[in-house]
């Protein structure tokens, strides 16, 4: 269920009896303590946060595993127990399957730390039930994929805040080193006024999977989630919101407004997904950030951000392109190399040594924010209207996730966003 306020009573014995390990129950008499580890969703995105952790920290251990899929919880084992030895002891009795398997995991007493990459869908009411239950968390990105989603965001964050537990995201460029050079860089002044910028995610396509006979709407969503609003948040959310996060940390605020289009031409037909979007973000200062994001076959890739000043231009690109500043004649005064590898486990790092500190990182409301940032742009073109951030964060009713999730169940018919038929909510 999507409502963060209900739990199991499992889950909240997990709170008063769980050995997690955090600053209220002895982070601090004993830093070098081993860090025991629960994974919730075993896909790709799961399996790499796992072998980042385990690769980056000593002393840590996977010791629990949840997915609806029992196969993907055993071939990350494998592989995992192959490449980290003693650093993986799951028992078969702490592997959980099914919807409510991650219930297994958070109500664990020996899981200190949870690594959530479940869909997107999921992520709010993991992670708030994941710290009721106080453990410390690492959830991926997006945050949430819609406005209900992003107040249960909050509510988590502010859980934490109370828990003394950490909440670190899959935000990995924050921690990325030409990243984190241009924003100082930019915020001293190299490149003056911050005046606009200009974003991209433009990519070739994503996977697909076709529906298996006798299987249920929910069981083909799940396993098909990428294409599924309630589930991925389109494009926008899933995938972009890396860049989005990137601009937001860049002018220190959210946008005020977006206004945008965009459509779908390549998308299976049971696809909810669109394939492109181009969004105006307008943030305080009558700043405008042109964002785009695209997925088509045989289109040109282009991802990255500019950054436009009154006196320079500073380039942030993707992946592990490096970053650059110049002048307004075009001359390099600044450049740094930097590796997104490195940024993935640097992420699992920084969470473990706050937490072994003491002082847990907790950052799910900046995330959250940046994925309220990408919900807005896709509500903005599903619609055709104008969407402000106070309506967005404060006034919008819009909840995806269904009211009733059964795993036979049926779900409503893929419905694709109509400018100017799709309503705002």
């Amino acid at each position: 269920m999507r409502n963060g306020s209900v739990m199991s009573a499992a889950l909240i014995t997990a709170t008063t009896t769980s050995r997690c390990l955090h600053a209220a129950d002895g982070a601090s008499d004993d830093p070098g303590r081993e860090i025991r580890i629960g994974l919730i969703g075993c896909g790709g995105r799961g399996t790499g946060a796992i072998n980042d952790s385990l690769t980056i920290n000593d002393k840590v251990r996977l010791v629990a595993m949840a997915d609806i899929d029992r196969s993907k919880c055993e071939r990350t084992l494998a592989g995992m127990s192959r490449r980290h030895g003693s650093k993986v002891d799951v028992k078969p009795s702490r592997i959980h399957v099914g919807l409510d398997g991650y219930k297994e995991v958070l109500s664990d007493p020996e899981v200190d730390l949870v690594l959530i990459a479940s869909p997107p869908g999921f992520h709010p009411s993991h992670t708030l039930q994941a710290t009721r239950a106080g453990k410390h968390v690492f959830c991926e990105k997006p945050s949430c994929v819609d406005p209900a989603g992003y107040r249960i965001c909050l509510e988590a964050h502010a859980e934490a805040v109370r828990r003394q537990t950490a909440i670190v995201t899959g935000t990995q460029y924050r921690r990325q080193v030409n990243y984190v050079g241009a924003v100082e860089q930019i915020r001293d002044g190299a490149i003056g006024e911050i005046i606009g910028a200009q974003s991209r995610y433009c990519s070739n396509g994503i996977w697909y999977k076709n529906r298996k006979e006798g299987v249920s709407d929910t069981q083909y969503q799940l396993d098909n989630w990428m294409h599924f609003t309630w589930l991925a948040g389109d494009q926008i959310c899933e995938q972009a919101v890396h860049n989005i996060d990137t601009m937001n940390w860049v002018m220190g605020a959210v946008p005020q407004t977006a206004f945008g289009s965009g459509g779908r031409f390549t998308r299976p037909d049971d696809s909810e997904m669109w394939d492109s979007m181009s969004i105006d973000y307008v943030y305080p200062g009558d700043r405008v950030l042109s964002f785009m994001c695209r997925q088509i076959p045989g289109t040109k890739g282009d991802n990255g951000n500019v950054i436009y000043g009154s006196k320079g231009i500073a380039f942030i690109g993707a992946g592990s392109s490096g970053s650059r500043i110049v002048d307004r004649d075009g001359n390099e005064i600044w450049s740094m190399k930097g590796s997104i590898a490195d940024a993935y486990k640097q992420e699992h790092k920084d969470l473990v040594d706050s937490i072994r500190a003491g002082q847990p990182i907790v950052e799910f409301r900046q995330t959250a924010e940046s994925s309220l940032t990408a919900v807005m742009g896709r509500v903005a073109a599903y619609t055709g209207q104008e969407v402000s951030w106070e309506f967005v964060s404060e006034q919008s009713k819009l909840d995806l996730f269904p009211p009733h999730l059964d795993w036979n169940g049926d779900l409503p018919e893929p419905a694709c966003a109509v400018p100017g038929k799709t309503k705002l909510i």
